[in-house]
């Protein structure tokens, strides 16, 4: 999710404050500094070639500057104000800023290290500040309020007048309405929020590095997940316990605690949202989204959990007994649940994702599933390029063509795990769609798949596989961006509806046109056998209570995080845990929340507060706008432009559910997802 030029710097994740360090240095060259001249690479990509670690503090701090007199000489403007000297004013002047934060904030993700950090840590405070100056600025405001006020009579055109009503929100929902006072209060809110929230991402960091376990003789790495990857193979039932306690207790005392941190950063976003007029964070975050209302999400909730709770107490029934058919005389435990999940499901399917893997070898599985998928979909064509400068050795860069011939973007794709990657999957812009500005997309995306030995095949599981179409997605939605302004281009539009193009986009993994033209054996080259698809297909809503159950933990707990009052007293994280779940009927021992509170980085370290339900509420979307495509012909060159032209290219241009149902002819239905999820 993309924020505005005028506030590019301000990360969703961790781009965070620490302290007041000595930031006032402006006299470092930047003449020729290659984070501010704009690049000579096609479409304006970043050159790496250039830019070393000592470039970003005086971009950085030098984008601000420019940014910052940019923004007086439009508040003080003594001209009567338009949509050219104001709206548009403020929709460039961050352009600077942008490029080199852009290029920062990607590589603090996906390949920091101490020099970075350190940067990160210096610098949040400014970002925070900076964010505050322009949105508290009370001249500013007024000029975009008086121009709000006669919108109606300013005779745009209909994506200028969403742009002049997005910045007018932007403000209001800053804070631009509070008296002198408040903002104060506000602003001090902020930089502590954005110091806590750096501090709970590197502590976590921190401690799920120390958590690292050794277990047969290697070591093995702490992802932040509840449940382990390595939890599915370990036979001895004394070292699951170890490492899923590792995972488990990583950050929940110790050196390594981000509970109080945790805590703080609750209450203080519960503290802001009373300052600006809402009983508690969740109400003021929703605001412009698709759902709008916590009490849309509890409803969303209450249909759901039910069924699925219901489906991994039956499950559960199966894995108990698979113990006791296999000689064990224990109770069920969460560490016990992947290892005999994956016996029954090979009893129930004979399937062992060792038989999947030589399949999909991750390069051709990009190049002739993902790409090829698009291509059939959409008409575009890629070509890789081996003459772009890249961040790290093992990324691979992709030039996209439409149908035409005419060029469309860059796609950069960064997938194997390393030390200074940050944990997951995720997309984003080097530089975003915009026709005011004359830029085309640069993409990339980043995962976390093993890398194999040198000369070995990247072999993927069905789920990483799935990873792949996902986050390609993602990247479609910022490629077919067709905006006048990057403030609303591409993949800057609400969370409740960011994941609905990339969720949808899995659907093409095992759809059989695309499928047989990439699922071959990366040794035998015989195609993938038509009994393992249907294994595949038959297995793939096995353990889907459990899956399920187990995210509507994780976002039952954020909406109680961010639906607490101000003066809410917290002792015990766990206990305020417990009693989050058992409100709402996800207390299931044996399915702990796929993340912990203590670390849950998507919302005390990131932009997800009061927002993890997207994650289902998109799939409803992705799922329900699927069975469209069943109804019509399925996947077809027509079909696929037309979800182009009606969901892909809008950006935020336009209100969501009028635009989903645009394209659907009807709001979204549950079934569709109950159904995918084999929980109906």
């Amino acid at each position: 999710m993309k924020l505005p030029l005028f506030l590019a710097a301000i990360l969703l994740t961790a781009l965070v404050a620490c302290n007041d360090s000595k930031t006032s240095k402006m006299t470092e060259n930047t003449d020729n500094n290659p984070l501010l001249v704009e690049s000579t690479l096609p479409y304006g990509a970043p050159d790496f070639s250039k830019i070393k670690d000592e470039h970003y503090r005086p971009a950085l701090l030098k984008g601000m500057a420019l940014q910052n007199e940019r923004i007086a000489a439009i508040a003080n403007n003594n001209e009567t104000p338009t949509f050219e000297n104001t709206i548009i004013a403020l929709e460039k002047s961050g352009v600077e800023l942008e490029r080199a934060s852009a290029v920062f904030n990607a590589l603090t993700e996906a390949n920091t290290n101490d020099t970075l950090k350190v940067l990160q840590k210096e610098l949040s405070p400014k970002f925070a500040e900076h964010a505050d100056g322009i949105h508290l600025n009370e001249k500013l405001f007024a000029r975009i309020k008086a121009l709000y006020d006669k919108r109606d009579s300013l005779k745009l055109d209909a994506e200028s007048l969403k742009l002049l009503e997005n910045y007018y929100e932007d403000f209001v929902v800053a804070g631009a309405n509070l008296s002198a006072t408040d903002k104060e209060t506000l602003k001090k809110y902020n930089s502590e929020l954005a110091s806590l929230e750096t501090d709970f991402n590197q502590t976590l960091l921190e401690g799920s590095l120390a958590a690292a376990q050794t277990i047969n003789g290697q070591k093995v790495a702490i992802v932040n997940t509840t449940q382990q990857p390595l939890l599915s193979e370990l036979a001895n039932r004394n070292a699951r316990k170890q490492l899923f306690e590792a995972s488990w207790n990583r950050t929940d005392g110790g050196a390594h605690n981000t509970n109080d941190i945790l805590k703080r950063i609750a209450l203080l976003r519960a503290k802001k949202a009373e300052l600006l007029g809402f009983k508690n964070y969740a109400e003021w975050s929703l605001q412009r989204t698709m759902a709008k209302t916590p009490a849309a999400i509890a409803q969303f909730f209450k249909d759901l959990v039910p069924a699925s709770v219901g489906k991994a107490k039956a499950e559960a029934k199966e894995i108990q007994a698979q113990i006791a058919k296999t000689g064990g005389n224990f109770t069920l435990e969460p560490y016990d649940w992947n290892f005999y999940a994956e016996q029954v499901r090979k009893a129930k399917y004979d399937l062992d994702e060792n038989e999947i893997k030589p399949y999909f070898e991750l390069k051709n599985a990009l190049e002739n599933g993902v790409f090829y998928a698009a291509t059939k979909l959409y008409g575009i064509t890629f070509k890789e390029r081996k003459d772009i400068p890249v961040y790290h050795p093992d990324v691979l860069v992709y030039e996209l063509f439409e149908e035409d011939g005419t060029p469309l973007g860059l796609f950069y794709g960064d997938f194997f795990a390393r030390e200074s990657k940050r944990g997951g999957a995720w997309m984003s812009n080097f530089v975003n769609q915009s026709k005011l500005l004359g830029t085309k997309p640069v993409i990339y995306n980043v995962c976390n798949y093993v890398k194999p030995a040198e000369g070995k095949p990247a072999l993927l599981t069905y789920d990483e596989l799935t990873t792949l179409f996902h986050e390609f997605g993602h990247a479609l939605h910022g490629f077919f961006a067709n905006q006048q302004y990057a403030s609303l281009s591409g993949t800057a539009v609400a969370r409740d509806f960011v994941e609905f193009p990339s969720q949808f986009n899995e659907h093409w993994a095992l759809y059989p046109d695309i499928l047989k033209n990439y699922a071959v054996h990366y040794e035998t080259k015989q195609p993938i056998p038509q009994a393992l698809i249907d294994k595949i297909k038959k297995a793939s809503t096995f353990n889907e209570g459990y899956a399920f159950t187990e995210v509507l933990a994780a976002a039952n707990l954020d909406l109680q995080w961010h639906t607490i009052p101000s003066d809410t007293i917290i002792n015990n994280v766990s206990d305020f845990e417990k009693k989050a779940l058992e409100r709402t009927g996800l207390w299931v021992k044996e399915v702990p929340p796929r993340y912990r509170s203590s670390y849950f980085a998507h919302i005390f370290g990131g932009g997800y507060g009061a927002g993890y339900y997207s994650y289902q509420w998109t799939e409803m979307l992705c799922h329900d706008a699927y069975q469209w495509f069943e109804e019509n012909g399925g996947l077809t060159r027509a079909n696929g432009q037309r979800f182009r032209d009606l969901i892909l290219s809008k950006g935020n241009t336009m209100d969501y559910e009028k635009m989903y149902l645009a394209f659907r002819g009807k709001a979204p239905a549950i079934e569709p997802l109950l159904k995918a999820r084999g929980l109906k």
